[in-house]
């Protein structure tokens, strides 16, 4: 896309209301949206980006909806967020050029496309990371906090009925807390324990200093500091690289009693070494909206630990969500436009 070209066909191929629909247009009057609701699964909830599984389309809708996406410069969503789907569009559409993933952690989708490097190379993808940061960090607060006032052990009194001796609490502003990921939501944690008066340490590959964040460290030294902090707040992407970062290492050099709270992939945390490190302690609390495989299977043992709460994906859930990823959309379809970097593109080497 160059600065020469002043329209953007898009194609919403993922569930998108009309109102959005507009509001993209409104925001940046040169992208002209193209939908239709008949050819997508509807949305159960807000932001239900993969829609009603129970939705088929005749082979006249597949050919109608696969004919729409094809003629788009640009796609709102993975068609059907399917990596088949979207292999199948960039080989049929030579036009497209960029395509924004619903999802923050969109690279895994686009690795799993399987694309070659001439596509790589010639659509930019990118996707909504930043926009779930606040929701993601409040739950990593809230974890951190239902970790440190000892939640579990309230909750069992009050099962009990038990009225016992009072005891010491952890207070936030005495802790130090990791951030495992400086990204958007790694940034949004930092902003708001370093706000609650707890001292931020945070791991980051660039080194570029981050707001709220005392010091820096590489991600290969997570075990030399695990043993200094309070909490660990995990928030990075799956990938290759990131891959139980957070293992057996790690956790056997925690200080007994950290708590950890997950934002991120499920994919880093190797949830054996977890385990291991729950049963005996060091891990005091773990507060989990992802897990390695999901949903998490019936026979897992974190469902009923003591020492674990178990959100099942949903930390992130909003019904802002699909406005604000509409917003990033129509505010990156103008620096597209304008020939300027996109924000949130995907790393077409390590996919995150």
């Amino acid at each position: 896309m160059t600065q020469t070209e002043d329209r953007l066909r898009v194609v919403a191929a993922v569930p998108l209301d009309e109102e959005l629909c507009r509001l993209i247009e409104r925001i940046e009057p040169r992208v002209e949206m193209i939908s239709d609701p008949s050819l997508v699964p509807p949305m159960r909830w807000p932001a239900d980006w993969e829609g009603d599984p129970s939705f088929s389309r005749t082979p006249q809708q597949q050919a109608d909806f696969e004919a729409m996406v094809d003629s788009a410069d640009a796609l709102f969503g993975i068609p059907d967020v399917s990596p088949a789907q979207l292999a199948r569009t960039v080989a049929a559409n030579p036009r497209l050029r960029w395509v924004m993933t619903t999802a923050a952690g969109g690279g895994g989708q686009v690795k799993a496309a399987g694309l070659d490097q001439d596509a790589l190379d010639r659509i930019v993808f990118t996707t909504s990371a930043g926009v779930h940061a606040g929701p993601l960090a409040e739950f990593a607060v809230f974890g951190v906090m239902a970790g440190a006032k000892g939640l579990p052990r309230l909750r069992a009194d009050q099962d009990a009925r038990v009225w016992p001796q009072r005891w010491e609490m952890r207070q936030v502003d005495e802790m130090t807390v990791l951030v495992v990921g400086l990204g958007g939501i790694g940034a949004e944690c930092a902003r708001r324990f370093h706000a609650l008066g707890a001292t931020v340490w945070g791991t980051t590959r660039s080194g570029r200093p981050v707001d709220g964040v005392s010091r820096l460290i590489a991600p290969d030294e997570i075990a030399q500091v695990a043993g200094e902090v309070d909490a660990i707040v995990v928030t990075l992407p799956g990938t290759e690289q990131t891959h139980h970062l957070i293992g057996e290492e790690v956790l056997e050099a925690v200080r007994p009693g950290a708590i950890l709270a997950s934002v991120g992939r499920g994919t880093v945390i190797d949830e054996r070494a977890l385990l291991a490190a729950l049963d005996d302690g060091r891990i005091g609390f773990a507060a989990m909206d992802v897990f390695e495989k999901e949903p998490l299977a019936q026979d897992s043992p974190l469902w009923s630990h003591p020492s674990v709460l178990v959100s099942p994906h949903t930390a992130a859930r909003s019904s802002k969500e699909a406005e604000r990823i509409a917003r990033r959309f129509a505010e990156s379809a103008g620096r597209l436009l304008d020939g300027e970097p996109l924000r949130a593109t995907v790393d077409t080497v390590e996919f995150y």
